[in-house]
């Protein structure tokens, strides 16, 4: 069982430090991240999350 995170912020010039330090204090093991607005449907590494997730992830 793994330990499976996203994280996204809305801009470019946004940062990710503060979640992607949260995944580290919680362990982890696979983060994926990207910059894209909220309005954009369009979110490769959601998808990519979501085909890598299996039973048992959390």
């Amino acid at each position: 069982m793994g330990k499976i995170g996203y994280i996204r912020v809305s801009t470019e010039h946004q940062e990710t430090a503060r979640q992607e330090a949260i995944m580290e204090q919680y362990q982890v093991e696979r983060v994926f991240a990207e910059k894209i607005s909220g309005k954009n449907a369009n979110r490769p590494e959601l998808k990519a999350m979501l085909d890598y997730v299996r039973e048992g992830d959390t």
